[in-house]
């Protein structure tokens, strides 16, 4: 089936701007480059403390578009039966893993080499057999195992949202009649329940339950652009959105839902034409999720280790790692994910059918 992203630059454009906003967000939170480098200059540790305090809300629109073209992947009269269910959730697994077990192999040694150069929390212990095996089945988050690199939690969180949304319709589909209005009723229902309740409690945040609000309003966007009534999935979304908001203001929540309503209003009145270098930020945007953080972390040891105490250096550090990791990105994702993830896919098809 047809990626729906490559019939929406918008898709791109946001990829793209969210992917830099985690680089920058991890090389402010982690430092120590950027706790040196803005001495130089207040301006600069207004711009750090907004990227530590705010970046991370960029994971909430890529929560928005994951359950935006989740949406318009699925077949129009929804999973027929459990084997098509259990395809679908095979190829987003090897789909997400071929490139994520790279980035951890990638991750591994330049933590190694990092030690050479600095000792900073943001390295971490060595890492265990069991410890990459729980990362390979993607229940790190789940168990409770120390992460090998920033942000992996989300890998593990995208499956279990896109297993949970196929599952749900397959439990629908297995119903006589009615297969869309109880699809909708669930969907709708869940993403209720994690906005007001399970995205409120901490407790739940290593579970699809706790980000299934942010994912369930893509998803009611990308219904709205493929229903007969639009108006009434984009309403829905509004209302759900809205009382969320009304309940528990929060930023991440407000991100996802522009996010959800940009994507549907432009699939149905298309405006915007995506230049080359949106559309391939937004194609390598995996990729530079997977690699920025060993990039940086290398980086970071080697100014800390040579500049200790210079913000100028230092400075010109943080810029380097953020050119580093988006050019690493390029060579990542054309050899792992275009090239590798496909040859496994069709052997993955070949065994599930």
């Amino acid at each position: 089936m047809a990626d729906p992203a490559r019939h929406l630059p918008l898709v791109d454009v946001i990829k793209a701007g969210a992917a830099q906003l985690i680089v920058l967000h991890h090389l402010a939170w982690f430092g120590p480059m950027s706790d040196v480098a803005v001495q130089a200059s207040p301006l600069l540790q207004s711009v750090q403390s907004w990227l530590a305090n705010y970046g991370r809300y960029a994971v909430a629109a890529f929560l928005a578009i994951g359950g935006f073209l989740a949406a318009q992947s699925m077949p129009r009269d929804g999973v027929p039966d459990g084997r098509a269910a259990w395809r679908s959730i095979v190829r987003r697994y090897v789909r997400l893993i071929v490139p994520f077990a790279a980035a951890l192999v990638l991750a591994v040694i330049c933590a190694w080499l990092a030690r050479q150069w600095m000792t900073h929390a943001s390295i971490g212990a060595p890492a265990l057999l069991d410890q990459f095996v729980a990362h390979l089945l993607l229940l790190h988050g789940v168990l409770g195992v120390e992460s090998l690199s920033a942000g992996v939690w989300y890998v593990a969180i995208d499956f279990q949202l896109y297993a949970l949304f196929v599952g749900l319709l397959w439990l629908v589909g297995c119903r006589p009649a009615s297969a869309d209005f109880a699809g909708g009723v669930l969907v709708t229902g869940i993403t209720l329940a994690s906005l007001l309740y399970f995205g409120r409690d901490d407790a739940w945040d290593a579970t699809a339950l706790y980000f299934f609000g942010a994912y369930g309003l893509g998803i009611l966007g990308g219904w709205a652009t493929r229903s007969p009534r639009p108006l009434f999935w984009l309403l829905t979304l509004v209302a759900l959105g809205g009382s969320a908001l009304a309940v528990d203001f929060r930023g991440r929540i407000v991100v996802a839902l522009l996010t959800a309503l940009a994507l549907a209003w432009t699939q149905m009145h298309p405006w915007l034409r995506a230049r080359s270098l949106f559309a391939s930020l937004g194609r390598t945007s995996y990729a530079l999720f997977l690699v920025h953080f060993p990039i940086c972390l290398v980086i970071n040891a080697l100014f800390t280790h040579y500049a200790p105490d210079s913000p100028a250096i230092n400075l010109l550090g943080v810029g380097v790692a953020w050119l580093a990791s988006n050019l690493a990105a390029f060579p990542f994702q054309r050899h792992v994910e275009a090239r590798l993830t496909p040859r496994l896919l069709r052997a993955a098809a070949s065994g599930v059918r």
